[in-house]
């Protein structure tokens, strides 16, 4: 488990470090729990002084009973949850549906096809020259209106958005298969032409195409979100309206979207010559799986699939952004100042403020509302504050300027809303994919976290200079006491 931790300094500078990793033995909450209160008392740092967390997709974190985030709020009521908006969402529901077997092995192909046919610039060549032609070939008759068609030169078949690339694949379902083909036909290696003609076999079933159109209007329902949701601190108002449009969304996909979605798949299959079975006949499943598909109907078969990753994409987004969590943000949005401080609301702020009642007093809660009257009249009078588009921005001028100590309560509430992680310390995965993939095999635990931790930290570490290093590799062990004459 890697943990980082986020905190705001004396120059009203959010920073955020990357504390190390820990072995967890036990994948259980409240083992997960225990590791963390460790790794900070060996720290010495206190949990009790936690104002905000935020994790990843393991499913003892989301649970909603017996969580971590649940365990670390029972102890400290302060330390609330907000999602991580660094996190991308679509990311994580396109995880949760491998949660599924069908779509599992329906995602399995999809990247194998997406390797094998981006895997040279000449196959990448290929798919725009036919992409060019289709484009071509509509206009001619009258499919697309001219200068709106895709620009074949951003034909994605191997990056971005999840979303984009399954949009990609249906439109270009049939250039990938004459690909794939040519690559059976005049490949040059055996193991190329063997991957293409089982991945030729694997989209041309309904299967495949099933899942194709399924996941990419489930990820659709999300897609805006998504971006408003990258869109970090300028976006929370957006996204958060955005979080029950996406709902409704899905509700309203699983009520009355079984038909066109249906509609979609058996339209695609027809166009590419694909069996399409009868919905009424009985379901043949192949293997060691007969017996769980016993006297089911193809029908059923399929909108058993259709509901079940419906069902988890509401339930993430129903975890993942609480009531309470929702609430919190869109408070924590008014202390935005782009647009001269335009969604500034004080009731939402004293709102904010009762969330944390270990920093606000009754007393000092009356306090913060004539302060925050005196402090919204300054700053939008102000020429240096009226420029500013980010609350990070926002806490650093404050700080620059004095108010910090002329508005005390209400750059209290702003520490506090930098704190959550909104948008939480990313810059550890990067470095510990390449410590994890080159030398994990070869390192222990506390090596590889010891490392991990200077090649994150890069920056705290430029400024030690090597003859401190030395000193104090000579104060460890006698041993080291000729380093530096070997230096």
């Amino acid at each position: 488990m890697a943990v980082a931790v986020r905190y705001v300094d004396k120059r009203g500078q959010v920073i955020e470090r990357f504390l190390g990793i820990e072995q967890v033995t036990c994948v259980g909450a409240l083992s997960r729990k225990t590791t963390v209160e460790g790794l900070c008392c060996r720290l010495g740092l206190r949990t009790d002084n936690l104002r905000g967390q935020g994790y990843g997709l393991a499913d003892n974190v989301k649970s909603k009973l017996n969580g971590l985030k649940t365990l670390m709020l029972n102890e400290n009521p302060c330390a609330h949850y907000v999602p991580s908006f660094a996190y991308k969402l679509q990311s994580t529901l396109f995880e949760l549906a491998w949660n599924h077997s069908e779509i599992g092995m329906f995602f399995l192909s999809f990247n194998k096809i997406g390797k094998i046919v981006g895997a040279t610039c000449k196959r990448q060549d290929f798919l725009r020259e036919k992409q060019a032609a289709k484009i071509v070939e509509a206009l001619n008759v009258g499919e697309l209106a001219s200068g709106q068609g895709s620009n074949p030169e951003s034909a994605d078949t191997g990056c971005g958005s999840h979303y984009s690339a399954l949009v990609n694949l249906i439109g270009m379902f049939a250039e990938v298969i004459d690909d794939l083909e040519l690559i059976f036909e005049e490949g040059s290696r055996v193991e190329d032409q063997a991957g293409a003609d089982t991945m030729l076999d694997a989209m041309l079933t309904f299967d495949f195409v099933f899942c194709l159109h399924l996941m990419k209007t489930v990820l659709g329902a999300t897609n805006e979100l998504s971006l408003a949701l990258e869109m970090k601190d300028e976006g929370i108002v957006n996204a958060m309206e955005l979080v029950q449009v996406s709902k409704g969304r899905l509700h309203m996909i699983r009520e009355t979207g079984w038909a066109s979605l249906l509609e979609d798949v058996t339209s695609l299959c027809i166009k590419h010559k694909i069996r399409v079975p009868d919905m009424d006949d009985m379901f043949i499943a192949r293997g060691w799986r007969k017996s769980e598909f016993q006297d089911m109907k193809y029908l059923l078969y399929y909108q058993e699939i259709f509901y079940a990753v419906i069902d988890l994409q509401i339930e993430e987004l129903i975890v993942r952004f609480t009531d309470s969590s929702i609430e919190m943000l869109l408070c924590v949005a008014c202390l935005n100042p782009s647009n001269s401080f335009s969604i500034f609301d004080k009731e939402k702020l004293i709102r904010l403020a009762e969330f944390y009642p270990k920093e606000f007093s009754p007393k000092e809660l009356m306090v913060l509302r004539d302060q925050l009257d005196t402090y919204i009249l300054d700053v939008r009078s102000s020429y240096g504050f009226s420029r500013l588009n980010t609350i990070s921005d926002l806490g650093k001028l404050m700080v620059e300027t004095g108010r910090d100590r002329v508005y005390p309560l209400v750059y209290l509430l702003l520490t506090l809303a930098l704190l959550l992680p909104v948008a939480t310390a990313t810059k550890a995965f990067s470095g510990m994919k390449f410590v994890k993939e080159r030398l994990s095999i070869e390192i222990g635990d506390k090596w590889m976290c010891d490392r991990l931790i200077l090649c994150v930290e890069e920056d705290i570490f430029d400024g030690i200079s090597d003859d401190s290093i030395v000193q104090s590799l000579q104060k460890m062990k006698p041993r080291w006491a000729d380093c530096k004459t070997l230096h």
